[in-house]
């Protein structure tokens, strides 16, 4: 329920005062002065006020009047509403005939600021509800009936399929204004700040996305992005939730491994992101340790690099030769040495899987 304060008083009384020769008075549903030109009158009842509150109506204190009302001194005071409820009161102190003619006018402003303070309230009170129901929805919390029925209500659409994305700003950034600006050009997106520079965005799967194209336009808005992991569409609450949490795997996976990668599908890292995710176990350091050899005796980097390139053309001899730019028995004899070192053989099924893994939790600048 929507409450007068001090500074709401206080901005409709120097607003009034700023056109008015006469002090203004604002008092709340109590009648205690709130907000007026004499200072010291202030959180002090106003017993004209306590009348006008009793009655619902307009009371005029002469100043014989004002001399047994405590509190009060000669002048109009009428009552606030709000959506037809009396939620204070309004005076003028002065003669009640030389005031009377500007009171219905000073009232219908102080109605509109109060009015206007009460949309902002609740505008803000729907947006943080917003939040806390997109929360609950996401973290598993709750997705009973009751859950379900608000997220309609607040306009959240949760029948909706989302493609979830998790957005990494600068340090310098907030996620603030970023949510505000997809929000507002993409319909129906669920923005969820997670820290203080990631945002978890879901927008219905419906829609097509060109990842690249938002970042650059994002850039030019004063949002320059990190980086960006993008999960494939979810179907229902459940699978958004598993969703939600790869491409947060993925992002931690692409900040530690893939640094210079401003875009991160799950689809393609999804492997390599589930491993990441146990990256504590010891055994994963069976996966790396057969590169590492293969580390010690690449004093240039070339034995690795042909390596990545191997494993991102698929093991396919001739297009990973053309991306190296070298010819195929270059190729062979590196792909030769980095068996004989790492004992595993590129070749083979098992031998390229090994070492796919390994390259792929290996961090990039390695």
């Amino acid at each position: 329920m929507f409450e007068l304060d001090h500074d709401l008083a206080q901005d409709i009384v120097d607003r009034a005062m700023a056109i008015l020769p006469f002090n203004v008075n604002v008092m709340d549903s109590q009648g205690l002065i709130l907000g007026s030109g004499e200072a010291q009158r202030i959180n002090t009842r106003h017993e004209g006020a306590q009348l006008v509150l009793a009655n619902s109506r307009v009371v005029e204190i002469d100043l014989p009047s004002a001399a047994c009302l405590k509190g009060s001194q000669p002048g109009v005071n009428l009552p606030l509403l709000l959506d037809q409820r009396l939620i204070g009161v309004l005076g003028i102190t002065g003669d009640p005939e030389q005031v009377r003619i500007y009171a219905e006018l000073v009232r219908m402003t102080a109605e509109m600021l109060v009015a206007q303070r009460h949309m902002q309230a609740e505008r803000q009170w729907r947006l943080q509800r917003c939040d806390d129901v997109l929360g609950l929805l996401l973290n598993g919390a709750g997705d009973g009936a009751r859950l379900l029925e608000e997220a309609r209500q607040l306009g959240l659409k949760p029948q909706l399929s989302r493609t979830p994305c998790l957005l990494e700003l600068a340090p310098t950034q907030s996620t603030e204004g970023l949510a505000a600006w997809l929000s507002s050009h993409y319909a129906d997106s669920w923005c969820v700040s997670l820290t203080a520079t990631s945002l978890l965005w879901c927008h219905p799967a419906q829609m097509t996305l060109d990842a690249a194209r938002l970042l650059e336009r994002l850039a030019t808005q004063g949002w320059p992005v990190q980086r960006m992991a993008v999960a494939g569409a979810a179907m229902d609450l459940h699978s958004l939730r598993r969703h939600c949490r790869r491409v947060a795997d993925l992002l931690a996976y692409g900040r530690d491994v893939l640094p210079d990668v401003q875009i991160l599908p799950l689809e393609r890292y999804r492997l390599p992101t589930l491993l990441w995710r146990h990256r504590s176990d010891d055994a994963l350091e069976e996966w790396i340790e057969p590169l590492q050899r293969v580390m010690a005796r690449d004093s240039n980097g070339q034995l690795l690099s042909t390596l990545r390139a191997w494993c991102e053309h698929d093991g396919q001899s001739q297009s990973c030769a053309d991306a190296l730019g070298i010819h195929r028995n270059s190729l062979r004899y590196r792909m030769e040495r980095v068996a004989e070192i790492s004992g595993l053989d590129p070749m083979s099924l098992q031998g390229m899987l090994a070492l796919y893994i390994g390259v792929q939790l290996l961090p990039l600048s390695k």
